[in-house]
């Protein structure tokens, strides 16, 4: 058995044992934690932040973020997806009846690499290094994972899917942090930063999310 066949096995069977962990409750979680509109709270927080901190200048941090999230988004589903043309754990033959989807939800038809995966941690990672605080970084990064785990949730990613996804967010975010460095380093120094407000939007999403899963 070749290397590769090893690693899609190992790929596969922790896959088949996440995606088996699943209950009536997280399943609904899962489903709301995975969509990309629930957290626009999230995101609008951290560019009040931004805003209110760097004014005018904010500017430039506004669209190294964006810049981010469309590198990693783009990179992930419109080119590496297409080259590598991996089935989704959904979409494969070999999988049907062993996997556990929400809501009839599958997805496309290829998966590597996770393109949730790789927007939530380039704006965690890039996000981070902007605002430097570390109770911002601990909880953004929770939320990062908590996002790319419900992919592995749903059925529609694989392990090596998500971290796949991971590192190319993380290059994104390293990408555009290293052209604010160079050409805007003065907009890096700024550390009386206060980021209570972005965590308790977090925290209060995930206790929506929380209640809503409860009560449906």
């Amino acid at each position: 058995m070749s290397l590769i066949n090893i690693i899609n096995t190992w790929d596969t069977n922790l896959f088949l044992f996440l995606n088996g962990c699943h209950s009536t409750f997280f399943d609904s979680f899962m489903y709301v934690v995975s969509a990309k509109l629930t957290w626009i709270p999230l995101y609008i927080a951290v560019l009040y932040i931004v805003v209110n901190t760097w004014k005018r200048e904010s500017i430039w941090i506004i669209l190294s973020l964006i810049l981010c999230i469309v590198i990693a988004d783009q990179v992930s589903s419109s080119i590496i997806k297409d080259i590598v043309q991996r089935p989704r754990p959904s979409q494969a033959n070999e999988l049907q009846g062993l996997v556990h989807v929400v809501n009839d939800y599958r997805g496309g038809r290829y998966g590597f690499v996770s393109s949730h995966a790789a927007n939530a941690v380039g704006f965690a990672l890039l996000s981070s290094l902007l605002l430097k605080k570390k109770s911002y970084t601990i909880a953004v990064f929770c939320w990062a994972i908590f996002v790319a785990y419900s992919r592995i949730y749903l059925g529609v990613h694989y392990p090596l899917d998500v971290l796949g996804g991971s590192v190319v967010g993380a290059f994104a975010a390293l990408l555009c942090f290293f052209v604010m460095k160079k050409y805007r380093p003065k907009l890096l120094c700024q550390n009386d930063l206060s980021v209570n407000f972005p965590i308790l939007t977090l925290g209060a999403s995930l206790i929506v999310i929380f209640i809503y899963s409860a009560i449906c």
